[in-house]
């Protein structure tokens, strides 16, 4: 099963371009199978922190109402966080806020690892972090809507 040097350029296929159409599409550059994924994350990122972390916060779960109650920060501040991430989660998935919404996401992932470390005594720690992969990337890939928010914001202004 050897191949001659003669059958070896047939075999290989050029690299796809944006000309082709068939692999890259769209302004970004990006195979559609990766924009696909991508916002399959921001999804998947969005239905967590909006049921599975802001909505017992909301509702004031008892696990959520002793977490912090045991931090000193009580309802109000269970509420607040509660807020901020049902409001991270929508803005995960409105196109010109993706970003912004990772990165405020991101801080409080750092804020809440920080937490988790001095008054939990790293109890869960490693959670937080795990997810500020995917919020770094979705800031990183996703962060041309921050042209199109400073556009909008000037045009409001």
């Amino acid at each position: 099963m050897s191949e001659t040097p003669a059958s070896l350029p047939s075999a290989v296929s050029p690299a796809p371009t944006a000309s082709s159409g068939s692999v890259v599409s769209g302004t970004t550059g990006r195979p559609r199978a990766a924009r696909i994924a991508l916002r399959g994350l921001q999804v998947l990122l969005a239905l967590f922190y909006g049921i599975a972390s802001a909505l017992p916060k909301l509702i004031a779960h008892p696990t959520a109402s002793e977490a912090f109650e045991e931090m000193g920060w009580g309802s109000a501040g269970m509420y607040a966080i509660g807020v901020l991430e049902l409001a991270g989660a929508v803005a995960l998935l409105v196109p010109v806020l993706q970003s912004v919404a990772a990165v405020a996401l991101g801080a409080l992932m750092v804020g809440a690892f920080v937490v988790q470390v001095a008054v939990f005594d790293g109890q869960n720690a490693a959670t937080p972090l795990i997810l500020l992969v995917p919020l770094a990337l979705i800031a990183w890939t996703r962060r041309g809507s921050n042209t199109d928010l400073l556009r909008l914001v000037r045009r409001g202004a």
